[in-house]
């Protein structure tokens, strides 16, 4: 009798101590509290969350005819600050064309500078901007503006895609030729003549687009001979 209480007790003995193995670990059988990271006196520690990315640097506008140029204002509103861009300003505004470039777009404008237009036959600008001739001056202006946002960097990669050479249809419906002349991007018109980007004053970001710079007036075909922009 006293060996059977004895067998009795020794079972419930071990079924005790194996419910308090099996408490300890996970249903899979993996040990809880070994898998936790503890301090010494067997707190629980919080596991460190990970550290987030840093946030890219966006680069900062180039300055355009010694003024600075914000990505959260319009084309029209940085265009009318630089000193340099005072004569495409006033053929925008002739051109009827202000409330378009300070739309939404995205727009990738060629911006010719008053050197650039300088460079054209004497009188040329004069004869533009008089009201009869909007139709023409607003064909002119819109042959320098493509649809969507083109970087450097987009415009570059259509050059390579092309095998050395890219034609875009401008907003004015007329194609626009683009190579490489020592890593700069060359913008080539209906007439064979060019303009260089400037690779001081590209990817000038705007809130509606980017601009580019560039040294001269490109043309497309007006019935009439070919415009002569020098370089």
């Amino acid at each position: 009798m006293f060996r059977k209480k004895s067998l009795i007790f020794a079972s419930m003995a071990g079924a005790a101590a194996l419910a308090a193995c099996t408490t300890t670990g996970d249903m899979d059988g993996t040990d809880t509290a070994a898998s936790t990271p503890t301090t010494t006196s067997g707190t629980r520690t919080a596991t460190p969350s990970p550290t987030p990315a840093p946030t890219p640097t966006p680069t900062p506008n180039p300055m355009v005819g010694g003024a600075k140029m914000y990505p959260n204002k319009t084309i029209v509103a940085n265009a009318s600050k630089a000193s340099n861009l005072t004569t495409l300003v006033k053929a925008v505004q002739a051109a009827g064309l202000a409330q378009t470039l300070s739309g939404p777009g995205p727009f990738t404008v060629f911006a010719p500078t008053d050197d650039a237009f300088n460079r054209l036959p004497p009188g040329t600008v004069d004869t533009l901007l008089k009201p009869e001739n909007k139709a023409t001056l607003k064909k002119i202006l819109s042959y320098h503006v493509l649809p969507g946002k083109l970087t450097t960097e987009d415009l570059k990669e259509k050059i390579e895609a092309g095998g050395g050479s890219a034609t875009i249809t401008t907003v004015e419906g007329e194609p626009v030729t683009l190579t490489l002349t020592n890593g700069n991007v060359t913008l080539t018109d209906s007439n064979g003549n060019k303009a260089y980007v400037s690779p001081q004053m590209n990817d000038v970001m705007q809130s509606n687009g980017v601009v580019h710079v560039i040294n001269g007036v490109i043309v497309p075909t007006l019935g009439g001979g070919s415009s002569d922009t020098a370089q």
